[in-house]
């Protein structure tokens, strides 16, 4: 059986560390990182079925949505370029955190963080300016980036 939890008296090896506060808030940020990515799945899902946006940014899917009226939600929204602006962030996000171990090797992890956040910071103003699908696609790349660097 798996595990580390429980050790029996007779032949486990006694740690010198003990809990503290730095160490849970160590692991609760390290294990909150999954959460990056269930937030920006719920927010991007709720950007793309908004009329204003779609009007935006994809009028073709806009218009192909208002013309049909059936009350099936499969697929409702067919279209490649907003396939492409919603997986841009994961795809960019899994080549980022194979890429990041070197950085941080050569570098070290605080400056390999710190890029990260700047990276996921210019995508995020990036995002917030856009004005045309290729600022969107490009801000989701950055922000991927940014995610792959502070998973890893």
């Amino acid at each position: 059986m798996a595990g580390g939890v429980v050790v029996s008296a007779s032949g486990g090896k006694e740690y010198p560390g003990k809990m503290t506060l730095f160490v849970f808030l160590t692991c609760f940020v390290a294990s909150s990182g999954g959460l990056i990515f269930g937030y920006d799945l719920g927010i991007s899902g709720g950007v793309t079925s908004m009329d204003s946006f779609l009007l935006k940014f994809f009028p073709s899917v806009y218009h192909k949505e208002k013309e049909d009226v059936s009350t099936n939600q499969y697929c409702k929204f067919d279209s490649e370029l907003l396939t492409l602006f919603t997986s841009s962030l994961y795809l960019a996000a899994l080549v980022a955190s194979f890429l990041a171990a070197t950085v941080t090797r050569v570098f070290g992890r605080k400056w390999s963080m710190f890029g990260g956040g700047i990276t996921f910071l210019v995508g995020a103003v990036i995002n917030g300016a856009a004005e045309s699908v290729f600022m969107l696609i490009l801000g989701r790349i950055l922000l991927g980036i940014g995610v792959g660097f502070a998973n890893q």
